[in-house]
């Protein structure tokens, strides 16, 4: 492991270590939080008993599933936009404002339109993270060296070779910063949809614990959704790390 990494272990020790004492020696209200010793205890069980195994396949089984398609579909919006620039100008200041606009305010029309189904929060997902996935996309794509349009030329590739081979690899780095956004903010908007009106999920189950004062349950399964948020985020991370080092690219 890198000093790096040895100092975000250090991190997260001491802010675990510093939450538990608190909990522990009456400084922090266990009514308000408990311990994470308990948390995990707690979380243990949950997960040992199988009560929730359904809603946390539900909840990432959507998460997944919106992310892909806000992917997909941002990537090939992008391309696209990037193909028409008219289209682009015209565009660019609904792009730049995008996310002033909560996207939660249209759930209730979603709702009355697909009912309290999984469309809506699918939607609700891709929504809010597929416009990070366009924005990157632009970006990559106008960040493609103009000499590699002159190398294709030179070996007479075709458009499509072109693409795959040269101008593909080199959009890469900032498409795939659209996909660790397009990941961050489908996680968020997935979960905060099943908060407000969805009647399953781990965050109905989350809203309904903390509404019947279940500490224990409310924490374990925020517990499980920090845990599953962290390790997606470090393994992006250290791919992308991985990736940049092959390239040739130290990043910091």
């Amino acid at each position: 492991m890198s000093r790096v990494g040895w100092i975000r272990l250090a991190v997260i020790v001491i802010a675990v270590g510093a939450l538990e004492f608190a909990c522990q020696f009456g400084f922090i209200n266990r009514k308000v939080v408990i311990p994470p010793s308990e948390m995990a205890v707690a979380l243990g069980k949950l997960l040992a008993s199988g009560q929730a195994n359904g809603e946390i396949a539900r909840t990432f089984g959507i998460i997944v599933l919106a992310i892909a398609i806000a992917v997909v579909l941002g990537f090939a919006i992008g391309v696209v936009i990037h193909a028409l620039p008219r289209l682009r100008q015209a565009l660019d200041p609904f792009f730049a404002t995008y996310y002033a606009v909560p996207i939660f305010i249209f759930y209730p029309v979603m709702v009355a339109i697909f009912g309290l189904s999984v469309i809506p929060i699918v939607l609700i997902g891709v929504a809010t993270a597929i416009v990070a996935m366009i924005m990157a996309t632009l970006n990559g794509l106008d960040r493609i060296p103009r000499v590699l349009s002159k190398v294709a030329r030179v070996h007479r590739m075709g458009a499509v070779a072109t693409a795959l081979r040269l101008k593909l690899p080199a959009a890469a780095p900032y498409l795939f910063t659209g996909v660790k956004l397009a990941v961050s903010y489908g996680f968020i908007a997935v979960i905060a949809s099943e908060f407000i009106l969805a009647p399953a999920g781990l965050g109905r189950v989350i809203s309904d614990a903390y509404s019947d004062f279940n500490n224990p349950r409310m924490y374990a399964l925020m517990l499980l959704l920090i845990i599953v948020a962290t390790f997606v985020n470090m393994v992006l991370h250290a791919f992308d790390q991985r990736w940049a080092e092959r390239r040739g690219i130290g990043r910091p």
